[in-house]
């Protein structure tokens, strides 16, 4: 009888334990980051079971990039909003003078 294929979870444990020797070389901070891009990646794991031209791994990390690309989104937004109020704040300051 054929063998059932692993699932999207299972690859992705397997991934994540084949860094584990590289994991522990690295600086606590640098594990630290690695873990939250494995956590980014898990986030994905149900869109990345329909990625089936994919390898495994290339869709964990698509699923890294996007999370570290929102978090970037995010953080160019914040700086736009405080840039405005920067502006804001410079012109109120001007009119007082």
């Amino acid at each position: 009888m054929g063998r059932t294929l692993p699932t999207i979870t299972d690859q992705f444990i397997r991934e994540q334990r084949s860094f584990e020797r590289f994991r522990r070389a690295l600086r606590r901070s640098d594990q630290d980051a690695l873990d939250s891009l494995f956590v980014a990646a898990r986030r994905h794991l149900a869109a990345a079971s329909y990625a089936a031209n994919a390898l495994p791994m290339e869709t964990f990390i698509i699923s890294m990039l996007l999370e570290e690309h929102k978090e970037v989104l995010r953080l160019r937004r914040t700086l736009e909003e405080m840039r405005l109020l920067m502006e804001n704040l410079q012109q109120i300051s001007d009119e007082r003078d």
